[in-house]
């Protein structure tokens, strides 16, 4: 019967280096307590971002206009009548059929028209170039009552007021000027020599730039068709000023109706809000890969 003598080897710490501790945490690693804060952290910043949206969840469900001042009412009388009610005796879906319209002519016109604006400052060196950046970003300076009444005075003289087309290019003023900076940022990460690319290859600048660049800026597009879209999907202000027919109202717009002088119908406000934010919700978790991508890419480089 043979025996196996094991011989344990040390091995010495480097010279001129100290022993790092038994219980010390490994590099790139954090404590336990650092771990329990941050954690505590992430879970009070998600109640509290989650509580309004619940809360408005909540108060959909109760029948009566004023059981928000008496919430545990809710509990034994929940219902989705106030669903059935927003869907099938207002105008709901006509809102909903006009928000998507103004929508996606302002998400397809505007990062279009951000996208080759970005694209041409990026690569381009034309006079007056660094300028025309400048005067897009002082148009975010300007209070939206400030620009109402201008606006409206165009926009009357124009034939546009209560048209699609003019609430598309009153949201176009607010959306394109910020897009194009992210798109000029994003295509600030592509390198040049793939438009060399493409020129060698035979292909003119819009061939180079829808065919080659279109593609490696989807994130950046992605961020910019999410932003054009919100600013068009819950604008209010605008779409009160300039639509005058009930019947070309969008959501937000026709969210006022269920308030009056004398009364509001919390719960039909409450389940028409939930009902206006399921479909921007679908398009945030359609694009939320590229969301993060396109918004750390186009600060890069400005």
């Amino acid at each position: 019967m043979t025996t196996q003598t094991l011989i344990e080897t040390s091995v010495p710490e480097p010279a001129g280096q100290a022993p790092r501790p038994v219980n010390a945490p490994l590099r790139g690693r954090r404590s336990r307590r650092a771990s329990v804060l941050t954690h505590a952290v992430l879970i009070v910043s998600s109640v509290v971002a989650l509580f309004p949206i619940g809360w408005l969840v909540f108060l959909s469900l109760g029948p009566g206009k004023d059981d928000y001042l008496h919430p545990s009412r809710i509990l034994d009388t929940w219902t989705f009548d106030n669903y059935t009610f927003v869907l099938q005796h207002t105008n709901f879906l006509k809102w909903l059929g006009n928000t998507l319209l103004v929508s996606l002519g302002t998400t397809v016109i505007g990062v279009l028209v951000a996208a080759t604006s970005g694209y041409a400052v990026s690569r381009m060196r034309f006079p007056g170039y660094k300028k025309f950046m400048w005067v897009l970003l002082c148009t975010q300076m300007f209070p939206v009552a400030v620009l109402m009444v201008p606006m409206y005075v165009i926009l009357s003289d124009l034939g546009l007021i209560d048209t699609y087309a003019g609430l598309i290019v009153v949201y176009l003023t607010t959306a394109v000027p910020y897009c194009a900076w992210l798109m000029k940022g994003y295509f600030d990460t592509i390198p040049m020599e793939i438009d060399e690319a493409g020129r060698v290859d035979g292909l003119s600048p819009f061939g180079t730039f829808f065919r080659l660049i279109l593609p490696l800026a989807r994130p950046g597009l992605a961020v910019a068709a999410f932003y054009t879209m919100i600013t068009a999907w819950s604008e209010v202000a605008f779409a009160n000023t300039f639509m005058l027919d009930d019947q070309k109202y969008t959501l937000a717009v026709g969210l006022q109706s269920f308030v009056s002088e004398h009364d509001a119908q919390r719960q039909y406000m409450a389940a028409t809000a939930v009902l206006i934010a399921v479909p921007i919700s679908a398009v945030f978790y359609l694009v939320q890969k590229n969301l993060v991508t396109g918004l750390t890419a186009g600060g890069t480089k400005g």
